[in-house]
């Protein structure tokens, strides 16, 4: 019997990192795999064994790179689970956005995703897998960094299309759509502005904002066993800032023109 993998993208990061530990827990093999090959092996390192966590190195804007990751991922096993979880953001605003950004963001954050999902897809289809794919809340309303937001909507279509087209082969397609996630990245504007998770908190209805575990959870949940009748869906891991700002309701509610 052949052993099941699951493929994470953009795994040296904090949250790749803690997805690829999640799955662990209900996969043989977690493929790491990311353009970093340093950040890769340290992140591999972290996590366990290597016959457990097998490093590839992929650049996944590049299809010649896509198709060399899917040669590498048929060789430990049958791949039951992809996360596409690779992505960055570039330009804050729309008029800081020049082409070269908007192309930058749509191949990584968009395209991306779409190529490696084709080049997993017969695998996927044999496993009658399950795709996850990280957008953002950023794809679900405007907090700035269009080029990357306008792509992570597209992802969430993607997301769908995949789940109504592929379905009849028993593959499920989701979406996980964090908010702010305590990064390292975060962890660095905290280190100049100690006061920067105070400022965003305020803007969340639980107060607090999510950790790379609270991504890895959810994204463990529709991969798994018990979201076997879910497709199709967005979930927002946000901590509630999707479901509207109390600070502004009550503004709203004190206002004369309410």
């Amino acid at each position: 019997m052949s052993r099941s993998v699951a493929v994470v993208t953009g795994a040296a990061g904090d949250i790749g990192r803690a997805i690829a530990s999640r799955l662990s827990e209900s996969h043989d093999v977690v493929a790491l795999v990311d353009i970093d090959a340093t950040a890769l092996d340290a992140a591999a390192g972290a996590l366990g064994p290597s016959d457990r966590f097998a490093t590839i190195v992929c650049d996944v804007t590049d299809e010649a790179s896509i198709r060399s990751m899917a040669e590498a991922t048929a060789g430990l096993g049958l791949v039951r689970t992809l996360v596409n979880n690779a992505g960055a953001a570039r330009a804050v605003s729309l008029h800081d956005t020049d082409g070269a950004i908007w192309r930058a963001d749509a191949a990584l954050n968009l395209e991306a995703p779409f190529l490696v999902f084709r080049a997993l897809e017969a695998a996927l289809k044999e496993a009658q897998g399950s795709v996850v794919n990280i957008t953002s809340v950023n794809g679900l309303a405007v907090f700035g960094h269009p080029a990357y937001s306008a792509a992570k909507a597209g992802l969430i279509h993607l997301t769908q299309s995949i789940a109504v087209e592929y379905g009849k082969f028993g593959i499920r397609a989701n979406a996980v759509a964090p908010g702010t996630v305590r990064t390292q990245a975060w962890e660095v504007r905290a280190s100049a502005n100690p006061q920067v998770f105070e400022d965003v908190k305020r803007w969340y209805a639980l107060r607090r904002i999510a950790t790379a575990e609270d991504v890895a959870n959810a994204v463990f949940f529709l991969a798994g066993e018990q979201a076997r009748a879910i497709t199709g869906v967005c979930l927002a891991v946000d901590c509630g800032l999707t479901a509207g700002q109390a600070e502004l309701a009550r503004t709203f509610s004190q206002s004369d023109n309410y």
